[in-house]
């Protein structure tokens, strides 16, 4: 089970995060309570443990922004939260050369009237068709705020679209998830990934130290993992 802490605003809630068993730590730059800069993103990252991924989340569709900000901030992936873009994926790919990864999000509008789980599968199977991504994140969305609105999707209708429409792509939950919860959104929809950022959080931008250290333990302790998981391919991520 692939576990992301996102949103992270300094030091010492990242190398916590790493310490406790996060596979990777995310840093917002789009508009949000908690965005960063790459000035501030740079004095944390050096000091991560080499086997973390450092994940910048990004609304902007402009590729010498994005690219500017992960050279300077020194991160090793990039996760796209605007909409799906192929031709921005591709140039991303083709600046790095392939050195970063890409994790593009699909927002569950949960106030779509049951539109979203169309809308979902359609730009999933899209995705696959693209072969550019593999891995996407799943995410709430409410009127027109996108992630860290700490309410869930509906994990009952998503069950039958990801198992439909997921192919070879890897899907990671996010979306109102915290350590009450994370066990049973494993056991329901039985991802490759989790992703949080208020779910363990003291205030905005602060994490709380026992409820990220319950999120994580939960994650892993879940018997949502199978050979059936929403990966494209066997789940055997540690």
């Amino acid at each position: 089970m692939w576990i992301k802490i996102c949103a992270n605003t300094n030091l010492d809630d990242a190398n916590l995060a790493a310490e406790m068993g996060a596979d990777a730590v995310g840093f917002v730059f789009a508009p949000s309570k908690r965005q960063v800069t790459a000035a501030q993103v740079v004095s944390i990252t050096p000091h991560l443990p080499r086997t973390v991924e450092r994940v910048g989340v990004f609304t902007t569709q402009d590729a010498n922004e994005i690219v500017g900000i992960v050279e300077q901030a020194g991160l090793t992936a990039i996760q796209l939260h605007g909409e799906p873009n192929a031709a921005l994926a591709e140039e991303l790919q083709r600046r790095f050369e392939g050195r970063i990864s890409l994790i593009q999000t699909i927002h569950w509008q949960v106030d779509a009237d049951g539109s979203s789980a169309a809308a979902v599968s359609r730009q999933l199977d899209q995705l696959n068709v693209d072969g550019v991504i593999d891995r996407v994140l799943i995410d709430s969305k409410v009127g027109q705020a996108m992630g860290g609105t700490g309410i869930t999707f509906n994990w009952d209708e998503a069950r039958s679209v990801l198992t439909q429409s997921a192919g070879r792509l890897k899907l990671i939950v996010a979306g109102g998830l915290h350590p009450e919860n994370v066990a049973e959104a494993i056991r329901r929809l039985n991802p490759w990934g989790v992703d949080v950022a208020s779910g363990v959080e003291a205030t905005p931008g602060r994490k709380d130290p026992e409820r990220l250290a319950s999120f994580i333990r939960n994650a892993r302790e879940s018997k949502g993992r199978s050979l059936n998981s929403f990966s494209g391919r066997d789940s055997s991520h540690p």
